[in-house]
């Protein structure tokens, strides 16, 4: 028997997310990829995988003000503090400041209890409990601090730096919506496999077979909003039925929009969403060309595809720069999805804010080049899609392929962009809704 069910009082739900908040701070782990193994290891039901998915990225998103609402009850700085005991804290403010199902001082027993459970000397559970009790009676928030940028990053929980380069690109009203915005729940968005079946039969199925609630998207019309249902446990899933996918990312292959018996080439294609979006576009008739350096994540392109009865992809181990000369002008539509900042998805990631640097947008920059130079000498279109708008100055400028982004609405259409074999993208300062 786990030490959590001879607990009693504390859930599991609670228990793996504490864990998942520590591996992802200690380990540099990715909490979607954490997550989602913990919830198949644990077997968690619906509800409480539900809850612990709720505590883990709500901790993430919110971590520096829940930060600032635990430091006037500390009496040594949060990062001094054992890391599991740092993680509890911060779950718990989570819940005491943003969720109300459970009453307050059920959340601090509990995460006393979590304490007891955890600690290898004497001390942590009383510290637990005292920090926590003192937050409960605090009558109000500290003082933000004196400097505007760094009240803003408090209050919206960024790092400095992101605040400052987006009020400093967007001023302050549009930055702290954006900031707002990046906070946000985002929904659970699928993407129907158009080779098995229509978005109105599907959804009809879903509906009977798991009682799910659904509601088309605005712009992907083989898109669907789920608002009710555990999408990863459906029958349909595993049938290849459908694709988990937000709408911004579903329109990047409708930009392309490859057709059927062509050669086109995906450069950056692992885990393999856009690539089998472009395969079911083009009704499994063609070749698409799957490139990425990664052995491991190049395994899941083959694997979506299989899944989703895809024939067409070729999976090829190795970067766009290695790869390239083999289809030199040979290709007819070029997909480049290159590394980036990923600050453009922070509500579905939002651990990423806490890990990026602006080192590295500048470190990304030079990567970019390199991918769209090699991605470009594969044919006279090319589409990009990346969030690091540096590089898409330099790039348009030169002639090169331009810059489109999936979480930006196009300025130029489908058509035009297929005529002049360029397209442009204008980012918003605020994602697309189900981005």
């Amino acid at each position: 028997m786990s030490p959590v069910l001879r607990a009693g009082p504390v859930s599991q739900s609670r228990y793996e997310a504490l864990r998942i908040l520590v591996r992802v701070e200690e380990d540099r782990a990715f909490a979607d990829i954490v997550l989602e193994h913990a919830l198949e290891h644990a077997r968690l039901d619906p509800r409480d995988a539900a809850l612990c998915t709720e505590l883990v990225y709500g901790t993430l998103r919110w971590r520096r003000h829940l930060d600032w609402r635990l430091a006037p009850h500390l009496k040594r700085p949060l990062d001094k503090l054992d890391p599991w005991v740092r993680a509890l804290l911060r779950l718990t403010a989570y819940q005491l400041f943003f969720l109300d199902r459970v009453p307050r001082w059920a959340a601090v027993d509990e995460a006393v209890s979590l304490a007891k459970l955890k600690a290898r000397k004497p001390g942590p559970p009383e510290f637990v409990n005292a920090v926590l009790r003192s937050l409960t009676r605090a009558t109000g928030p500290p003082p933000l601090p004196a400097l505007p940028v760094e009240a803003a990053a408090v209050r919206c929980s960024f790092p400095d730096w992101i605040a400052a380069r987006w009020i400093g690109r967007y001023g302050f009203k549009e930055a702290e919506a954006l900031m707002t915005a990046s906070n946000e729940r985002p929904p659970t968005t699928i993407r129907i496999n158009a080779l098995r079946m229509t978005r109105d039969t599907f959804a009809a199925r879903v509906r009977d077979e798991e009682l799910a609630r659904t509601r088309p998207t605005a712009l992907a019309p083989e898109g669907l909003i789920v608002d009710h249902g555990a999408v990863g446990r459906w029958a349909a899933f595993a049938e290849g039925s459908f694709t988990v996918q937000d709408e911004a990312s579903m329109l990047v292959a409708r930009l392309l929009d490859p057709k059927p018996g062509e050669l086109v080439a995906d450069s950056c294609a692992a885990p393999g969403t856009k690539a089998t979006h472009m395969a079911e576009l083009m009704a499994n008739r063609g070749r698409i060309v799957a490139m990425d350096p990664q052995a491991a994540r190049l395994k899941l392109v083959s694997k979506a595809a299989a899944r989703l009865g895809i024939s067409i992809i070729e999976a090829h181990l190795g970067g766009a720069a290695a790869l390239a000369g083999r289809w030199r002008s040979k290709c007819d539509r070029v997909l480049v999805d290159a590394p980036c900042s990923n600050l453009g998805v922070l509500r579905r990631n939002p651990d990423v804010k806490w890990r990026r640097t602006e080192e590295d947008l500048r470190r990304l920059q030079e990567k970019q080049k390199t991918i769209i130079a090699a991605a470009a000498s594969m044919n006279e279109r090319c589409l990009v899609d990346s969030s690091n708008q540096s590089i898409s100055a330099r790039v348009a400028g030169s002639g090169r392929p331009s810059t489109i982004s999936a979480r930006a609405r196009p300025t130029a259409s489908p058509k035009r962009m297929k005529s002049s074999g360029w397209g442009w993208l204008q980012p918003e300062s605020r994602p697309v809704s189900s981005s």
